[in-house]
């Protein structure tokens, strides 16, 4: 069998169970040249932000930043739709050389006055950390003007990737936690963190925490509100999901409010359940124990005989996963085992050296574990290991075409809620009608030189 053609400078971030020791290199500059499948700075604070609805949403930069995060999310609002519409300042030429500060000031006076949204985020791009412009200093201005926090979303720059964009969205979102009134919050009370409602997921999740008897106070960012993000501080515990996106965040709050925090999943049906029983046991409350469990085994009687039709069909098949954050990797891992096949290929863009320990200890000999990868290494694991099933984002989904392989999108731009009980469900059904559909019949599952 041929293996994958690795850069020697990468060999470190490539770990084969069974295999190799040590531990993986990870949490690193990508290496130049290597055509990786991270994201820019920019793009991960805006990915963050980008959910809050009744925010006005300006890129300062050229107009190409502004069309490649437009609608980056399948994020869905209850409410206002203002942060579906990607507003830029258009830098120019002229603007690289004169400084675009009159420009953005321009835009941001005509944009508040037109839109009166309840707060203003201004994104920085590589070309406006060149020229200087002073982003704080006109946000300042403007904020003072039209009585609103007008926040700078330090995001410029060519070396770091996404994990440094959500530092930044955090600490800009910082800036307004802590100035709502925080009156008649219940004791009994959460902010989720990480959850960008996709396909609506928030609404269910809420919901399931509602049943069970705990308040929700803000979502960050899902379906997010400023109001509420500004009186976030007044919650009793942060429950954060995509804890490479937000517990930056979190991890204020805990220092500046003393909020603590749990890290959650709401992936698969274990990591739901574990979610909810991990909450309600913070909380040491009997009547929310009861109310947790009684949820589990109400909606978990609803999907099991489903489960287990699929879990016969695919028994055995091998599925690949490559994701953004960590996190979803673990579920991702459980999930599939809960269907009955096997995880061979699973990595990540942004892991930690603690998420791959936990990735090595719930996978399986043999499995392939990699870190910030390229699209020629995920061509060959593919093909090395035989895979039926790629789960990925936008950027994986040629490669597992092109190879003749079915692919399941877990990215942002998805349109199918995979979250909670119900979303268990959906992905078994997705991933049975990708992995049987009769197209494989007539493409070459695998592509290996004879």
């Amino acid at each position: 069998m041929k293996t994958a053609a690795i850069l020697d400078q990468r060999q470190a971030q490539i770990f084969r169970k069974g295999k190799d020791t040590g531990s993986i290199d990870c949490n690193k500059d990508s290496l130049a040249g290597a055509v990786s499948q991270r994201a820019c700075v920019f793009c991960g604070s805006r990915v963050v932000l980008y959910p809050i609805a009744d925010a006005l949403h300006l890129v300062h930069g050229p107009i190409g930043c502004a069309v490649y995060t437009w609608d980056i999310r399948g994020a869905l609002s209850s409410g206002p739709e203002l942060h579906r519409l990607s507003f830029s300042t258009d830098l120019q030429e002229l603007d690289v050389i004169f400084g675009g500060e009159k420009k953005l000031e321009k835009a941001l006076d005509e944009l508040i006055d037109r839109h009166q949204p309840k707060a203003a985020f201004v994104y920085s791009t590589c070309i406006v950390g060149l020229i200087g412009d002073d982003l704080e200093a006109v946000c300042k201005m403007m904020a003072a003007k039209k009585n609103i926090p007008v926040l700078p979303v330090q995001s410029e720059g060519f070396k770091g990737n996404k994990r440094a964009g959500y530092r930044a969205a955090c600490k800009a979102m910082g800036e307004l936690v802590g100035t709502g009134d925080i009156s008649n919050i219940s004791r009994y009370s959460i902010n989720i963190l990480g959850d960008f409602n996709l396909a609506g997921e928030i609404w269910l999740i809420r919901q399931y925490f509602e049943k069970i008897g705990v308040e929700v106070v803000a979502n960050i960012t899902g379906d997010g509100r400023v109001d509420d993000i500004r009186r976030s501080h007044g919650a009793s515990l942060n429950v954060v999901q995509c804890s490479g996106a937000t517990m930056d965040l979190a991890d204020m709050m805990s220092v500046k409010y003393g909020i603590p925090s749990l890290r959650v999943s709401y992936f698969g049906v274990e990591d739901m359940a574990e979610a909810l029983y991990s909450v309600t046991e913070h909380f040491n409350d009997a009547r929310l124990v009861e109310n947790a469990r009684n949820l589990v085994k109400e909606e978990v009687e609803k999907l099991t005989p489903e489960l287990k039709r699929y879990k016969t069909a695919l028994q055995g098949k091998k599925a690949a996963i490559y994701v953004g954050g960590a996190f979803k990797a673990f579920s991702l891992v459980k999930a599939f085992r809960l269907i009955g096949m096997e995880v061979v290929m699973v990595g990540s863009q942004t892991g930690t050296p603690e998420d791959y320990i936990e990735l090595e200890e719930i996978t399986d000999e043999g499995t392939i574990i990699v870190d910030d990868a390229n699209p020629l290494e995920l061509s060959a694991f593919l093909k090395e290991k035989e895979v039926d099933l790629f789960v990925g984002g936008v950027k994986e989904r040629p490669i597992a075409y092109k190879l003749g392989v079915a692919f399941c999108d877990h990215n942002h731009e998805r349109k199918e809620m995979l979250a909670g009980f119900e979303g268990m469900l959906n992905f078994a059904r997705e991933v049975y009608s990708s992995v049987m559909s009769p197209v494989w019949n007539f493409v070459p599952r695998r592509t290996e030189e004879k």
